[in-house]
């Protein structure tokens, strides 16, 4: 199961994050999100757990708790959206208006 966990303090590890999860259960990953560009953390991440009872364990022990000074908000993570691609039409030659020579 997926579980995301929201406001994490910026300076929260992964190896921190496993082991507050372990405490409830199997944990076989984990992963902080960061922002691409700065490399610093965008102040959540995601844990999968294979057992679904003690995923749902950890949600409910671990929501409202507090790591590194905040607040964790803890449930579980939802089907990533599709994006839409770019560019709204633009470019490209424009057609109509007759000939011009």
């Amino acid at each position: 199961m997926n579980i995301y966990v929201g406001n994490l303090a910026y300076s929260a590890t992964e190896d921190e994050l496993r082991t507050a999860f372990e405490a409830y259960g199997q944990v076989s990953n984990v992963k902080i999100i960061a922002d691409k560009f700065s490399g610093r953390s965008r102040g959540f991440g995601f844990v999968e757990m294979p057992d679904k009872t003690e995923a749902m364990a950890a949600i409910q022990g671990l929501n409202g708790q507090e790591l590194g000074g905040r607040s964790l908000k803890v449930n579980e993570a939802r089907p990533r959206e599709e994006r839409g691609g770019g560019g709204g039409g633009r470019g490209g030659r424009r057609r109509g208006g007759g000939d011009r020579r």
